[in-house]
């Protein structure tokens, strides 16, 4: 199994350099390819930024990606989690942040925009301090 940098999905899904594209498809053809969390959550970033990419292209990049059966990430379910609740509106790190945070009683936010979000949303309760 190899971990892999936000560069590589970023080649992947945009094919902006050809050379680095396929060689960023040969790492996904030939590993088992791990996606840390941090990665998700920058290459999200990168793609809406950078790019330009819509939440929703972002999230049917993201669920594709991580339903390819090579690849593996630190906690699939709190990712998909996560990539639910983004598709549903909430920003992808705030949910990333929130799916993460499942064991605890609550979770606290001067972000009145997330807490409202979040409402309803997992076991752990979205709140003010």
């Amino acid at each position: 199994m190899i971990g892999i940098d936000t560069n590589i999905i970023v080649r992947l899904l945009t094919g902006d350099d050809p050379s680095q594209s396929e060689k960023a498809q040969a790492v996904f053809k030939k590993s088992v390819v791990f996606i840390p969390d941090t990665v998700m959550l920058e290459t999200e970033w990168v793609l809406r930024y950078a790019y330009s990419f819509a939440p929703s292209a972002i999230h049917q990049a993201f669920s594709k990606l991580c339903g390819l059966s090579n690849v593996r990430l630190a906690n699939a379910h709190r990712m998909l989690m996560a990539l639910e609740w983004y598709a549903e509106g909430v920003d992808f790190a705030d949910a990333l942040h929130l799916a993460q945070s499942q064991a605890c009683n609550s979770f606290v936010s001067f972000d009145r925009k997330f807490v409202k979000e979040a409402s309803g949303k997992g076991s752990c309760k979205v709140r003010e301090p």
